[in-house]
């Protein structure tokens, strides 16, 4: 089958923002006047086409990223085919517990619409999407939304973009009216106003700029054309000898200017009340990127290491990442994958070069949510899902097998609370095993280990919703009761101080012996850095054959802490000195001597606990204020910042994942049920002397 819409007609973009901030509800809006769903889904009806899974309808929350593909003729081209574009788009959830989702989603996404409620502006998690969007370089725009709300102020939410995200950011649109009297909008570039009629607000009318708004608007539009101009030479010099720049040059400046990042057009309206949506729609086909105006995917060889690149092309090799994977009851494992160069057929082999492994691809489908469209091939640009991948999982790249390529993989979080989970009965023992197994291949951040101790399972994740969703699609999907115990805290040991020890594993019985001894110096790293291992041996005092065994035997020492038993991290470990034996050395005696000299010297070393520390944002009335910071500062609480919005408080601290168990109920009985908080992982830090007393010994116990 040829390609239907070529590759220059393509946007791939993903929908972000803070929970609550109303992605569903404008993604929901995109597929209604694309003429992909007929009617339109709403969030508190529990009936949107995006969230399709059961947790999410009965949450009124997105757990996990749906893709679905629509069709778009800008507005002012009127219904002329000849411009109509393919949008694949990615809905994303807003909740810190599935911020993974919108890690791996930005990853294969060229551009993001970042929607944000009018009257919270910025909020934590719109910082931390902002903060992935811009690790991977993706050009975004912004929509203010909910502007119909009591307390809504586009000022105030723009000038939150403004101080707490970029300075690139500039209003393409005002608003006519606010709260109850929102009525449109006035776009700057055009310079006309509009209003939304129809029952969906589908017909777009053009309405006079109200008399009270000419200044405003006059300002406002002068700054959005001096902002595009100084991206331009040729733009900024006709500007400045005072010619009339036309609108088709100024839009062709901001895209490129969009494209590079310089410039983060905002947009506005209230996707519930059906205004705006349109224009947005319009701003992702003119400014966001397709496939052929980024830079070429760069990549490794497997075999030379050597960086190659490809371009988006369908004559290139095939080249594709794997960023999701999903299960799916009917048809069994679902690759989520983005086509970066080449055409893929349905039948065909692919290499997966991560793992160095075939796979053969049984059925290629487009996803609408959870509805599958069989297609034939895939070309340069797309994104789409494979059945039947046997070893694929998140991160991976595939290509073609007569031109292997690596991509750059992503990095996730790691978990920070964990709970004891245990089969209801002996028949759900083997089936728990299974879905287990295949949750942890869906989710990265979602980890299942065994307590060498207990003989326990212990499961691990971003937080309490995270786990219990968890828990409850195994319920759900694969039929498995399970007992679960109390949340944990993922907490990490380090050291403080620098230390050197000897590992020495003699053993001498009849017939051959063993004999391995190492000297190695532990030093503390930097917060985030992980292990490093030093090899500082010279003149062959230990074969290098046994290099390899004595790290390794360190990094089993690192799986079990010094003082409770929990992961070492942060370490760097030199081996300097040692001595062999010609007969008796072998690689099983390196392992152990490196593994108790490493133990040796990390218990000089000052080893102390790190626990996680969480960024919370709790947003009170006023007057429960006071009760609301006592009980942040009972909690070891740093507070960071108080802000206001119309009759709120809103405190941002940070408080350490110990103290935080069971908040929402404290915080509703504090606040009548009127408070509300957020919370995400910031960073790790060491325990308190007598807090970390408590956990040696409740560890210990």
């Amino acid at each position: 089958m040829p390609r239907q819409y070529p590759i220059e007609k393509i946007r791939n973009i993903g929908i972000i923002a803070h929970i609550d901030a109303g992605k569903t509800t404008v993604s929901e809006r995109v597929l209604f006047y694309t003429g992909v769903s007929h009617k339109i889904g709403e969030v508190h009806t529990g009936d949107t086409v995006m969230d399709w899974m059961e947790q999410e309808r009965e949450r009124g929350i997105t757990i996990t990223s749906a893709a679905t593909t629509a069709f778009w003729i800008p507005t002012y081209h009127n219904h002329d085919k000849k411009f109509e574009h393919r949008i694949n788009l990615i809905d994303t959830p807003g909740h810190i517990d599935f911020t993974v989702e919108v890690k791996r989603s930005l990853r294969v996404l060229d551009g993001a619409v970042v929607v944000f409620d009018g009257v919270a502006g910025v909020e934590p998690q719109s910082e931390t999407n902002w903060r992935y969007a811009d690790e991977f370089h993706v050009p975004r725009i912004c929509f203010i939304n909910k502007l119909d709300r009591m307390g809504a102020s586009f000022q105030k939410s723009f000038q939150s973009i403004l101080d707490r995200l970029t300075p690139n950011a500039i209003p393409a649109q005002l608003p006519i009216g606010s709260e109850a009297d929102f009525k449109g909008v006035v776009d700057l570039l055009v310079h006309k106003a509009y209003g939304f009629e129809g029952e969906h607000g589908e017909n777009i009318v053009e309405i006079p700029i109200p008399d009270g708004m000419k200044a405003e608007v006059e300002k406002a539009r002068h700054a959005f054309i001096e902002k595009i101009a100084e991206t331009d030479d040729a733009l900024m010099t006709a500007y400045l000898d005072g010619k009339e720049l036309t609108i088709d040059e100024l839009r062709k400046a901001l895209r490129a200017a969009v494209i590079a990042n310089k410039i983060v057009p905002v947009f506005t309206g209230s996707a519930l009340k059906n205004k705006g949506v349109q224009f947005v729609l319009d701003a992702v086909i003119e400014y966001l990127p397709a496939p052929t105006d980024l830079p070429p995917v760069k990549g490794t060889d497997p075999k030379t290491g050597a960086e190659m690149e490809r371009h988006a092309s369908d004559s290139e090799p095939f080249t594709g990442l794997a960023f999701k994977i999903a299960t799916d009851p009917f048809v069994g494992n679902l690759a989520f994958f983005r086509n970066y160069a080449g055409v893929v057929k349905k039948g065909t082999y692919i290499y997966n070069s991560t793992k160095g492994q075939q796979e053969r691809i049984g059925r290629i489908v487009l996803m609408h949510a959870n509805q599958r469209e069989d297609v034939e091939e895939i070309y340069a640009g797309e994104i789409a899902a494979i059945v039947g991948l046997k070893n694929t999982t998140t991160a991976d790249t595939i290509c073609d097998p007569n031109a292997p390529i690596v991509l750059e993989s992503t990095t996730f979080p790691e978990p920070v609370i964990g709970v004891r989970i245990e089969p209801k009965t002996k028949a759900d023992q083997e089936k728990m095993g299974i879905a287990l197994h295949r949750l942890a291949d869906e989710d990265p951040t979602f980890k299942v280990a065994g307590d060498p101790e207990t003989g326990e399972t212990i499961i691990s994740g971003m937080g309490e919703l995270h786990l219990e969703v968890l828990v409850d699609r195994m319920k759900r999907e694969f039929n498995v009761e399970a007992n679960i115990g109390r949340p944990q805290v993922a907490y990490k040991e380090t050291i403080a101080g620098e230390a050197e020890a000897e590992g020495k594993y003699i053993k001498q019985s009849g017939g051959r012996g063993q004999y391995g001894h190492v000297w190695i110096r532990v030093k503390p790293l930097e917060r985030g850095a992980g292990f490093v291992f030093v090899n500082e041996i010279k003149g062959g005092i230990i074969p290098q054959e046994f290099i390899g065994p004595t790290e390794k035997g360190v990094k089993e020492a690192l799986d079990k802490g010094i003082l409770a038993g929990y992961p070492v991290v942060d370490v760097e470990a030199t081996l300097y000195d040692g001595s062999f034996h010609e007969v008796d050395s072998s690689e099983a005696a390196f392992k152990i001597a490196g593994s108790l000299a490493f133990q040796e010297a990390a218990k000089r070393a000052k080893p102390v606990i790190l626990e996680p520390i969480m960024k919370v944002q709790v947003i009170v009335p006023e007057n429960f204020m006071g009760e609301v910071t006592g009980n942040v500062n009972s909690k070891r609480g740093r507070i960071e910042s108080i802000g206001d919005r119309p009759g709120l408080k809103v405190i941002d601290a940070k408080i350490p994942l110990s103290e935080m168990f069971g908040y929402a109920t404290e915080l509703r009985s504090m606040s009548q049920g009127r408070g509300s908080f957020t919370m995400e992982f910031d960073h790790y830090e060491p325990a308190p002397q007598n807090v970390a007393q408590l956990i040696i010994e409740g560890k210990k116990r």
